[in-house]
């Protein structure tokens, strides 16, 4: 049987999404926040999950994690999707809304890889639209092909992965009033950032807002949050998959919201890791680092970069090297980890700059 002639076309051309197994004392590639829960907090949760029978099917609809969620959130319970992990609900999005007959999905380059993997999958028009060399957004390149395309969906990372900063607020209000589709605002370093569209639900009927519990200690549950009008949340509920978030995420989510304001000290380290992490990198010869509005910083190197890398695994440690032709051809990114895996990245990049 020849498999290739029956795959859609728009999956052949594609290649799987690249997550390499790498060994390495020193994990600072993926976004996660470097601290696992204290171990008084970590019985309580074990203890928490207990309570969960596991020859049952968890709750198809996530009912009380959603109407917890909604207080956290000052939103109805209503206005909320629960997805595994933001993927999911990207995917939802993209299932349930079709590009328009002269429409595209829209989004800025560079950001977060799945929106275009996953438009790709669903057979959707993809229009990029390049950032400008500070990585902000090109406000009437934006408004000029939103208006010729239609488009049904732009996506925006707010703070943008990988870059780290915040996109002008007012060209996304602008977007929001001017145009007649979706705009969807992934807000997964809103702890980080303190920025929010939150507030503003009410005002714009396509406004889309999503969150993840992902970057605050919980990466391994796989938690997304979808908020929007109860309209948009009715039409995407017939594309959620029955059972979508298992037993054991959804109490984690509700153990999340019992012990937050645990998670979010940590989260609260994080922030000022990094601040001492863009003043450590400013310091150092040949590296030029971006500030960050999120848990991880971008990078430029004066010297040859794949071999800093390299170097940087050989010692033990593991960043984000981009390997596109693109803008980000000489950049590197690396996440912000514990003070003791901070002071050993450091060290680690001062003694390869020296070499």
């Amino acid at each position: 049987m020849e498999i290739q002639r029956i795959i859609k076309k728009n999956i052949l051309r594609q290649e799987a999404y690249p997550i390499e197994k790498i060994g390495s004392r020193v994990k600072l590639d993926a976004n996660e926040n470097p601290y696992t829960l204290p171990p008084p907090l970590k019985e309580k949760m074990f203890k928490y999950l207990e309570a969960i029978s596991l020859n049952r099917y968890p709750d198809p609809r996530s009912s009380e994690l959603r109407a917890r969620l909604a207080d956290y959130l000052r939103v109805h319970d209503d206005m909320l999707l629960i997805g595994n992990g933001s993927d999911e609900l990207i995917q939802m999005l993209l299932v349930a809304f079709n590009s328009l007959p002269s429409g595209a999905v829209i989004i800025p380059v560079p950001t977060f890889a799945m929106y275009k993997i996953i438009a790709l999958n669903t057979g959707h028009k993809i229009i990029e639209i390049p950032l400008n060399d500070q990585f902000h957004l090109n406000e009437e390149l934006m408004l000029d092909t939103i208006s010729q395309n239609n488009p049904s969906l732009v996506f925006f990372s707010y703070p943008n992965n990988p870059t780290g900063n915040l996109f002008n607020r007012e060209t996304i209000e602008k977007i929001l009033e001017q145009s007649n589709c979706l705009v969807v605002i992934d807000e997964a370093y809103f702890n980080f950032s303190g920025e929010t569209f939150l507030p503003n639900l009410d005002k714009w009927e396509n406004l889309i807002i999503l969150r993840t519990l992902s970057k605050v200690g919980l990466a391994a549950m796989r938690l997304g949050i979808l908020i929007a009008q109860p309209s948009i949340i009715h039409e995407l509920n017939k594309v959620r998959l029955p059972y979508n978030i298992n037993a054991i995420s959804q109490a984690a989510g509700l153990f999340f919201l019992e012990n937050k304001e645990e998670f979010l000290k940590q989260t609260r380290r994080v922030i000022t890791g990094r601040d001492n992490l863009l003043r450590e990198l400013e310091g150092i010869e040949k590296i030029h680092p971006y500030p960050s509005d999120a848990n991880f910083i971008l990078f430029s190197c004066a010297n040859d970069k794949n071999k800093l890398y390299n170097s940087l695994l050989e010692k033990g440690i593991l960043i984000k090297n981009f390997t596109s032709s693109g803008i980000l051809k000489d950049f590197m990114r690396v996440t912000v980890g514990s003070d003791g895996e901070t002071r050993e990245f450091l060290a680690a990049l001062r003694d390869i700059i020296r070499m």
